[in-house]
């Protein structure tokens, strides 16, 4: 087995000396490591790819995911239940398509008016008669209970932020067609026409 002799500078000998000791005493292998994924990634950038993190799961089960990838397309569109989803195709330097889907709120559709429509009222005389007692203290009770519940749905994703993401990898976007719109699907195969180029003389 060949030699290679490394020369470490005085700053950066207890880097290297914890780096033998996670690697259980093989010196040697923790470069290895950190010099494959050196190159892994000066590659990937070299090829015109960047480092892509997102996220997968949902709730407090969400966890991130970091690739090498270039962004193919994106495409977003409303629910009927006044959602948003997005999707985003990437592709891999080993040639696989990642396909990144995220489900969260359609703030414009809750911010129209025309959405609390519909007889929304809130009587605070009768609410305070009904529970009775100091109104003062009724307000702060309602605060408080107010407070824990945005607490638990913040915890949860459920509010705010993208509440439901997915991650797919597969070898063909053949393989992910049926986890996009039929659409987005054609405009990344070339099959949906696409617009017209006009050539600017500028």
């Amino acid at each position: 087995m060949p030699n290679k002799t490394i020369y470490v500078s005085d700053d950066d000998i207890a880097l290297y000396e914890r780096a033998q000791a996670l690697a259980g005493g093989n010196l040697s292998a923790a470069v290895s490591r950190a010099l494959r994924r050196f190159v892994d990634a000066e590659e990937a950038r070299q090829g015109g790819y960047e480092q892509v993190t997102v996220r997968a799961g949902s709730g407090p089960d969400r966890r991130e995911q970091r690739f090498s990838g270039v962004l193919l397309g994106e495409w977003r569109h409303p629910t009927a239940d006044r959602r948003i989803e997005r999707f985003r195709v990437y592709r891999t330097p080993k040639e696989k398509f990642a396909l990144h889907t995220s489900r969260m709120p359609d703030w414009a559709a809750w911010s129209d008016p025309e959405t609390w429509r519909g007889g929304w009222h809130w009587d605070w005389d009768r609410w305070d008669r009904e529970r009775g007692g100091n109104p003062a203290e009724n307000w702060r009770d309602f605060k408080q209970g107010l407070k824990e519940t945005l607490r638990r749905e913040v915890s949860r994703g459920s509010w705010w932020g993208p509440t439901e993401e997915a991650l797919d990898v597969a070898d063909s976007l053949e393989e992910l067609r049926d986890k996009m719109p039929a659409d987005f699907y054609d405009n990344l195969t070339g099959k949906g026409g696409g617009p017209d180029v006009e050539d600017l003389d500028i």
